[in-house]
């Protein structure tokens, strides 16, 4: 049962864009909206394995102007690879700039543990990042065992994983506003 954008308590009396009720069980659940309209994004690429980032990029790209981000609300850094994803997130974090950071990259398997060791700690250093400042970043670094699965999941047959990142990105910048102006409200 969905209850149209409606506050915390799902009441009829205070409409919200940035996020969705729906009543389960008379539980009150609240997700954050997929609008991407006003939010300032930052895209954050590694260049390394380029074949597959460009469309990793080109499907988060495709992901904010489809869900009405504007063009100069949307800004693009680029990274020489996976491991430098962390160091620009928190440059970016820093400046206050964004409601939002992405950062996408490929890590492919290789004949020694090096994919483990970069694909780990970019990723976890996004996720601290992201704990610790409280500011959503979009999680679009593909760890894969070949070149095959890696162009599969960059638009192809398994998906998009760079608009997946940046939904993923717009939908809690938009429940963590709504948390953040519950809790001014009390």
């Amino acid at each position: 049962m969905l209850a149209l954008f409606y506050r915390a308590g799902c009441g009829r009396s205070s409409l919200v864009t940035a996020v969705r009720c729906t009543k389960i069980r008379g539980v009150k659940q609240v997700i954050g909206k997929q609008d991407a309209a006003g939010l300032r994004i930052a895209l954050v690429a590694s260049r390394y394995n380029d074949m597959v980032t460009t469309r990793l990029i080109a499907g988060a790209r495709a992901a904010l102007k489809q869900h009405g981000a504007a063009e100069e609300d949307v800004f693009e850094f680029s990274v020489p690879g996976a491991w430098e994803l962390p160091l620009a997130a928190k440059a970016l974090v820093t400046s206050g700039r964004f409601d939002a950071i992405v950062c996408l990259g490929c890590v492919i398997r290789g004949e020694t543990t090096h994919h483990q060791h970069v694909g780990g700690e970019a990723i976890r250093g996004l996720a601290q990042l992201s704990l610790e400042t409280g500011l959503p970043i979009g999680l679009g670094v593909l760890t894969t065992e070949n070149l095959e699965q890696a162009l599969a999941r960059a638009g192809g047959k398994a998906g998009d994983k760079g608009a997946e990142a940046v939904m993923a990105a717009v939908e809690m910048a938009n429940l963590l506003r709504d948390i953040r102006a519950q809790g001014q409200k009390r």
